[in-house]
C-alpha cells in the first residue's frame, strides 16, 4: 500500500472509530474492571473465563501475571480498580482488532480477546501476546519457562504502558527467560517498523521521550524479532481512548500504526 493512501486510510478509521468501536461503553468497562475483584477463582486459574474460543482467527492476547501489590497500591492498579496487566483492557484489545480488520485481510476477531498467564498451554495457539505495564511483572518459574518456549516456537511478545526505572524490572524478567540474549535498540530501518506502515514518527511517547527495544534470536538483529518494547510509551492508552474524543486523532493515528505493524511482523515471522 503506497505510504499516502495508508496514512489515509489509518486516518479515516481512526476518525470512525466513534461510530465503528463504542460497543464497549464507558460501563461496560466498570463491569469488566469490577469482574477481576469479584472473581477470584478466574483470577486464580490458569484462563481468564471471558476468553474467546479458539476458531483459528486472530486473537489479540494479553498477559496476566502477578505483582504482590494490593488494591489501591497507587499506579499499580488502574482508575477502575484494575491491576496492571489490565490497563486498559478489554477496550484497547478490541479497537486494535477493528482496526486491524480494516486495514488488512488478517481476519481478527473483534468480539473479544484472550487473557493468560504464561504457563498456559493455550498460549500457543496464539502468536502474538501483549504485556501491560511490565514494570509490575513477575514470573514463577513455570511462567519463565512457558514463556522462553512461547518465544523459542516463534512467539512473538509486545511489552506496553511503562516508563522510566520500569525497564529495569522488565529487563530482570527477560533475563529469567533468556538470559543469554540481550535487548537492542531499533530505529526507524528496523523490520517491525516497515511491516505494513513506515513508521517514521517517534516523537509522541506518553510519558516523554519513546525509545524502542527488541530482543533478536541469537542477539542477531538479521533474524527474527522475538520481543518489542516501547519505553516510555502506552500504545494501549491511545486505543481504548480513540473514541472518546481525549487524544489528537493525529497522535492517535501513530498509536495504531504501531500496533497494525506490530501484529503485521507476528504473524509473517
Amino acid at each position: 500500500m503506497p505510504k499516502a493512501l495508508a496514512i489515509t486510510a489509518v486516518l479515516m478509521v481512526a476518525v470512525s472509530a466513534a461510530g465503528v468501536t463504542r460497543s464497549l461503553r464507558a460501563d461496560e468497562r466498570a463491569d469488566a474492571a469490577a469482574a477481576f475483584e469479584r472473581s477470584s477463582a478466574a483470577q486464580s486459574s490458569a484462563s481468564y473465563s471471558g476468553n474467546v474460543d479458539y476458531d483459528g482467527r486472530v486473537v489479540f492476547v494479553r498477559i496476566r501475571f502477578d505483582t504482590g501489590f494490593g488494591p489501591g497500591f497507587g499506579r499499580a492498579r488502574g482508575s477502575r480498580g484494575e491491576p496492571p496487566w489490565a490497563h486498559d483492557y478489554p477496550t484497547a484489545d478490541t479497537h486494535l482488532m477493528k482496526i486491524l480488520k480494516e486495514l488488512s485481510v488478517a481476519l481478527p476477531r473483534t468480539d473479544g480477546s484472550n487473557v493468560f498467564k504464561l504457563d498456559d498451554p493455550e498460549l500457543f495457539d496464539y502468536p502474538i501476546a501483549y504485556v501491560s505495564e511490565p514494570g509490575y511483572w513477575t514470573m514463577s518459574d513455570a511462567e519463565a519457562k512457558g514463556l522462553r518456549n512461547y518465544l523459542l516456537k516463534g512467539g512473538f511478545i509486545i511489552f506496553d504502558d511503562f516508563r522510566f526505572n520500569d525497564w529495569d524490572n522488565l529487563e530482570q524478567q527477560m533475563k529469567r527467560v533468556l538470559p543469554d540474549l540481550r535487548w537492542v535498540e531499533l530505529d526507524q530501518t528496523a523490520t517491525v517498523f516497515n511491516s505494513f506502515f513506515e513508521i517514521r514518527n517517534f516523537n509522541f511517547g506518553y510519558y516523554g521521550k519513546e525509545t524502542y527495544f527488541g530482543i533478536f534470536e541469537d542477539n542477531d538483529p538479521k533474524k527474527r524479532l522475538m520481543a518489542v518494547a516501547g519505553h516510555n510509551q502506552d500504545l494501549g492508552e491511545f486505543w481504548e481512548f480513540s473514541d472518546q474524543g481525549m487524544m489528537p486523532v493525529d497522535i492517535t493515528n501513530e498509536a495504531y500504526k504501531f500496533g497494525v505493524n506490530y501484529f503485521i511482523y507476528g504473524l509473517t515471522h
